[in-house]
């Protein structure tokens, strides 16, 4: 038995029913059209970094909402065409834009891109909430699927490969999605939203099974959904808010992907409960797999990052 939530061997079984209201997909590509009719004009600018054998652009693109979202890209400093990794960061958790991780991953051959979360760090935040919410973004808009928070920025991260892959030095048919917590379940969206990722890698992924999640995890940021509903008391907002979060839970989203997936989850990982990862894992119909850490939680875990390179290295450079 763990510290919390439920032993391995139900983990491995544990298959939510899926909560995808019945205008689920309408609603993603209605929304998915009217991010098409956002031209993405990306800007790149030059800077200067101190390594050899790379190059490092400060990109910037406009998506949905017309909000300029920016991040930092690094490409080796050689002829391409290069296999690529998009890279989502964590909730609140992106430290100098994750500039070394984008030029440690060029120093590996890949052009890499890591994209700046709406709001979180310094790319702009076009989305509103007409109702208030509590401190952080998971309550964002929450009571309409139409401006939840979520709603762009995992159309940000479709964007970040369509721009990615209008590079010359890019190789279009060799992009990977990855991220940790936040960053893994916006690997889960991009690559079900999008055809174009052929390997994702999800460390821990957030956004998923949110129904048991806040009834579990022991950690923020799930709990901000907690605190939405201890100020607003009503059943009617609850149940409001919960069918707007059907529609960006990963859970529902995951039998959609299409490209290989490797996942990670630590058993004792209060802030994205075991469970939670296991519902969005278990609904995967692709091909997958899933590293499993006995006495690690939500941190870094220095195993799963060799195994990391050796699954990009297999399905991104062959």
């Amino acid at each position: 038995m763990q510290l919390f939530d439920m032993p391995l061997d139900q983990l491995k079984t544990y298959q939510p029913k899926q909560t995808a209201p019945d205008d689920f997909s309408d609603f993603w590509e209605a929304s998915l059209a009217e991010l098409a009719n956002i031209q993405a004009e990306p800007d790149l600018q030059p800077v200067d970094y101190p390594a050899a054998g790379v190059k490092v652009f400060r990109l910037t693109y406009k998506s949905f909402g017309s909000a300029k979202i920016t991040g930092w890209y690094a490409v080796p400093d050689k002829t391409g065409p290069h296999p690529a990794i998009v890279k989502y960061h964590g909730y609140n958790a992106s430290y100098d834009g994750e500039i070394h991780e984008m030029v440690n991953w060029a120093l590996h051959g890949y052009a890499a891109f890591g994209m700046l979360v709406r709001g979180q760090h310094s790319s702009e935040d076009t989305s509103i909430s007409p109702h208030g919410h509590a401190l952080g973004w998971m309550t964002k808009g929450i009571l309409d699927k139409e401006t939840y928070y979520y709603r762009g920025v995992y159309l940000d991260a479709v964007r970040a490969l369509e721009v990615i892959i209008s590079f010359d030095e890019v190789d279009e048919t060799r992009i990977g999605v990855t991220g940790g917590s936040q960053g893994g379940g916006l690997t889960i969206a991009a690559a079900a939203l999008s055809d174009i990722p052929k390997a994702a890698v999800a460390e821990y992924p957030y956004l998923s099974n949110f129904e048991r999640a806040i009834d579990v995890a022991l950690d923020q940021p799930y709990l901000e959904i907690n605190s939405f509903f201890r100020k607003n008391g009503s059943p009617e907002t609850e149940e409001t808010a919960m069918k707007t979060l059907a529609y960006f839970d990963i859970m529902n989203l995951a039998d959609r992907v299409k490209a290989p997936v490797l996942m990670s989850i630590g058993l004792i990982d209060k802030v994205t409960p075991p469970s939670t990862v296991f519902a969005a894992y278990n609904h995967l119909k692709t091909e997958k797999e899933l590293k499993v850490y006995r006495y690690f939680g939500h941190e870094y875990i220095p195993a799963f990052q060799t195994e990391k390179l050796a699954y990009f290295m297999q399905h991104l450079k062959g």
